[in-house]
């Protein structure tokens, strides 16, 4: 497997782990020094951040909800790949993502000896 493929591999993990409403799964994925920026000044700093937030939202406004990433260009060089996508996440019942909630997102992942990792995450909503 290339180090792409390795790389769309991990999103596609985290993916399913939000499908799995799984925050253990889900921040498994990222460095333990992770740090996440999202739209509306979220700022988290280390991996027990990123987890502990996804549980709550996984056991309140997001359960059941599925995550939607879709790479739209991916760059690897050596240890470090970056990532820059279309985001967001479909409540129960939707099929099609809102445009208030799509998001561009830019992912920063590091090879480490488990995998590659997201090491920082930051999104940014699209709509007006």
């Amino acid at each position: 497997m290339t180090d792409e493929n390795d790389v769309r591999a991990v999103l596609r993990s985290i993916t399913a782990a939000w499908d799995a409403n799984d925050a253990d799964a889900f921040a498994a994925a990222y460095t333990p020094d992770a740090t996440v920026v999202l739209t509306g000044g979220v700022f988290h700093r280390d991996r027990e951040e990123i987890r502990a937030y996804m549980a709550a939202g996984f056991d309140g406004p997001l359960k059941g909800t599925r995550g939607i990433d879709e790479p739209e260009l991916v760059r690897v060089g050596g240890d470090s790949a970056v990532v820059v996508s279309r985001a967001g996440f479909l409540m129960v019942g939707e099929t099609e993502l809102p445009a208030a909630r799509e998001r561009r997102a830019t992912w920063t992942l590091r090879r480490t000896p488990e995998g590659w990792r997201v090491a920082a995450y930051a999104n940014v909503a699209t709509a007006n």
